[in-house]
């Protein structure tokens, strides 16, 4: 099968002179998305050669924690999400949105009514 297109997603990381990000942009001209800044990446790819997962995390120093708490957050609604539509399990994805609301409870992301 021939490839008929190709997409690239960019991104542009400053650091300072100890090599700890200060900004973050990045650009998914396919999305509409050029220079947009960030304050976090988190990025896995699997190698499936060795059948393991390689990550990256980065952070700038100036992204405040209880973003960060709330990006963690996101991120795991995310991943519950995208396994349901990978796998077609439902049970288990319940299971980890479940998990999702315990961890926005404990780090008190959700108002309490």
């Amino acid at each position: 099968m021939a490839v008929k297109h190709t997409s690239e997603i960019k991104f542009k990381v400053e650091l300072d002179e100890n090599r700890i990000p200060e900004g973050i942009t990045w650009n998914a001209q396919d999305g509409g998305i050029e220079n947009e800044s960030s304050k976090a990446i988190m990025l896995s790819v699997w190698d499936h050669k060795q059948k393991d997962t390689l990550r990256m995390d980065l952070w700038t120093k100036d992204m405040p924690v209880d973003e960060m708490k709330q990006f963690f957050h996101q991120t795991l609604v995310s991943m519950s999400n995208t396994f349901e539509r990978a796998t077609n399990d439902e049970k288990m994805s319940a299971t980890m949105r479940d998990f999702c609301s315990y961890f926005a409870e404990k780090l008190e992301l959700v108002d309490k009514k």
